[in-house]
């Protein structure tokens, strides 16, 4: 397949054609040619005012519930809605049924993916059954595919079995992906515990549940100089946290999800059940603490939690509805619109270099000759996503009907073009 891609903006900090505007010609997935202007022949021509191309997006924790939840989300299903949203590389949760512990079960994840416009990783989890109690076959998942491991939606509570964790995986150079969560404090918590969980008249979450897991990980790093990966930090301490750790030198990166920059606890007055999430939206101090991070590169990734639910269990008491919401489709618009004055280079670092280097992927510079995994993109048009034009097949987001800045409009990967 050949596909001509007209006047568009490179923005590859690694590539010699970084911040030029040229026409990219793409040939059974390999750039043949960039030039200043191309006449050949192609399948596909894509021309548009304000159209900027860069290294493929990664997101690195998002949920397609596939094997044993398909009726939330399939493989097939998530790879659309992560395309739609500019992801060319998505790592996925291995709280399935059965649950991603073993080398066929990452198998099962690598070889139905094979044919996706999408490189669907599978993330294989650090203890067996997500138990906490017995490590699972990190080796084995490891040789098969798993790019990381993580008990997803169950953090490892045990300090002494996710220390040895850390050290299990320096045999192959590993990391650990850890949602931070202490779940012995604010166990029965709905929301952020502060003055709106109050008002609202619901059990809060304390900021400590996050930050004494953070800071007794943060010890398990320096005792391992092993390698760890926290997503979802949701708390202004956390960040601090984070960056005195960093600065010490320890292999420890972090991510924050689009939706904790855009809303936080005051946004729940009306008992929106899709901003029901876990860890919570915290206070408005915190959410600007988090958008502050981003900007001065504290953060290193954004990473989606795209958590699909069937609209039983969110058109329901605030109470009985369960955490998460959708995320894949529109976390580059809620960036671009939250945090209008990062520059094109910050959120390519934000949505793909920084990701690859932490967890060792190929980057496919825009150059002659390399392989293309391109994801397009345009900061100026508007995105609305919809009942009607959503990929996932789950809908559970805060963001329908909503006009944000900033629109995907394609991937391109493994030779095969996904357009919005």
């Amino acid at each position: 397949m050949k596909i001509l891609l007209r006047k568009v903006l490179v923005a590859d900090v690694n590539s010699s054609f970084d911040h030029s505007v040229k026409d990219i010609l793409i040939e059974d997935g390999k750039i043949v040619s960039i030039k200043d202007n191309i006449s050949a022949k192609a399948d596909a021509v894509i021309e548009e005012e304000g159209l900027t191309v860069s290294p493929g997006w990664i997101d690195a924790f998002a949920h397609f519930c596939d094997p044993g939840y398909e009726f939330k989300e399939t493989i097939e299903s998530g790879a659309a809605a992560a395309a739609a949203g500019g992801f060319t590389h998505v790592f996925v949760l291995p709280n399935t049924n059965p649950l991603v512990q073993s080398k066929s079960q990452v198998e099962y994840i690598v070889q139905k993916s094979k044919s996706l416009a999408v490189n669907i990783h599978p993330l294989g989890a650090i203890t067996k059954n997500i138990e906490g109690k017995d490590l699972a076959e990190m080796y084995d998942m490891h040789a098969s595919g798993a790019i990381a491991f993580s008990d997803g939606l169950q953090p490892v509570q045990t300090p002494g079995l996710f220390l040895k964790a850390l050290q299990y995986v320096k045999a192959f150079d590993g990391i650990l992906i850890q949602m931070p969560i202490d779940n012995t404090i604010g166990t029965h918590g709905l929301v952020n515990e502060g003055i709106i969980s109050t008002q609202l008249g619901l059990p809060g979450i304390p900021a400590i549940a996050e930050e004494i897991m953070i800071k007794r990980d943060i010890e398990l790093v320096r005792y391992t100089n092993s390698k760890l990966h926290l997503t979802g930090v949701s708390t202004e301490k956390s960040v601090q946290l984070i960056e005195a750790a960093k600065a010490e030198g320890l292999l420890i990166s972090c991510s924050v999800t689009p939706y904790h920059l855009f809303f936080c606890d005051e946004d729940l007055q009306d008992y929106d059940t899709n901003l029901k999430v876990n860890p919570p939206l915290r206070s408005k101090q915190d959410m600007l603490a988090l958008r502050k991070a981003v900007i001065n590169g504290t953060i290193d990734c954004i990473a989606s939690h795209h958590i699909p639910q069937n609209w039983d269990n969110k058109t329901c008491e605030f109470e009985y509805a369960k955490n998460g919401m959708i995320g894949l489709e529109t976390s580059f618009a809620v960036v671009n619109e939250v945090l209008p004055k990062l520059t094109t280079e910050q959120l390519i670092k934000l949505f793909s270099f920084n990701a690859r280097s932490i967890f060792k992927i190929a980057l496919h510079t825009i150059e002659e000759g390399a392989d293309a995994d391109i994801t397009l993109f345009n900061r100026n048009k508007n995105t609305l996503l919809t009942k009607e034009n959503i990929k996932s097949k789950s809908s559970n987001s805060p963001f329908l009907n909503k006009e944000l800045k900033g629109k995907v409009i394609g991937i391109i990967n493994k030779g095969q073009l996904f357009l919005n």
